[in-house]
């Protein structure tokens, strides 16, 4: 059963859901650019994978992988031996694995790198960790380089990378780079209950550009995974909605 919203399905940045998402999602879009790819270009799903802490354990839709903790023991009493407690106790900090996805578009012959499509995590987007600056680094070293960059970001919460100058507020966005001097931005702002614009996929001149049909892609993942299933449409999504979202997502939900 396909999703209610003809675009992006808010549910799927429920805690617990995207992480599984986000890397059938870059999976879709490799398997989709590909037969548009060859002979000359091969695409690749690239994974790195860095631990990140927070605190105030406010990074949803991650799950612990190890603890690291500072805490003194104290011997009990009638222990011969004397042992200095530690003079510093901290509570445990969880330290988040988090996986940063992208799809890589790389010429077959002598695979250099064309093309980075960047779909932009939790992690990406939590301005104080570890992977937002991490990520910020890669995004600054891509603009620098011969690389076109293509970012999406399909998460209403946390901090927007994507920026600039007079843009609607929309709950999503999509940003293409190209590596043309100087480098302009072309910016595509997504909305709730709307569909997904067909976005196009940079290569080597003169090659043309090739299209990534979103929700083509979304579609397939949301079909694949038996989302219909997992995600419950009677709650409201994660983050917190404005009165206007509540209401559209409210509808299409009824239908």
């Amino acid at each position: 059963m396909p999703s209610p919203f003809p675009g992006m399905d808010p549910y799927l940045e429920a805690d617990g859901v995207w992480p599984g998402f986000h890397h059938e999602l870059s999976v879709a879009i490799k398997a989709q650019l590909i037969p548009e790819l060859r002979p000359n270009y091969h695409a690749n799903v690239e994974i790195t994978i860095i631990y990140d802490f927070w605190p105030d354990n406010k990074s949803y839709a991650m799950q612990p992988n190890v603890a690291i903790t500072n805490e003194a023991w104290y011997p009990q009493r009638g222990v011969a031996v004397a042992i200095a407690p530690a003079p510093i106790v901290q509570a445990t900090i969880p330290a988040i694995e988090v996986k940063l996805l992208a799809v890589h578009i790389y010429t077959t012959q002598d695979r250099q790198l064309v093309t980075s499509i960047e779909i932009h995590s939790p992690a990406n987007k939590v301005s104080q960790g570890k992977s937002f600056s991490q990520y910020l680094r890669k995004r600054r070293r891509l603009l620098n380089s011969a690389v076109h960059l293509l970012e999406l970001d399909l998460l209403r919460a946390g901090s927007r990378i994507i920026m600039g100058s007079n843009l609607p507020e929309a709950p999503y966005f999509a940003a293409l780079s190209r590596a043309k001097k100087p480098r302009r931005v072309e910016i595509w702002p997504m909305f709730l209950g709307q569909p997904l614009p067909v976005l196009p996929v940079p290569l080597l001149d003169p090659d043309p550009d090739i299209p990534l049909d979103l929700n083509a892609a979304i579609a397939t993942v949301y079909d694949n995974g038996g989302y219909d299933y997992i995600l419950n449409y009677q709650q409201p999504p994660p983050p917190p909605l404005t009165e206007t979202e509540r209401a559209l997502i409210k509808k299409i939900t009824a239908m």
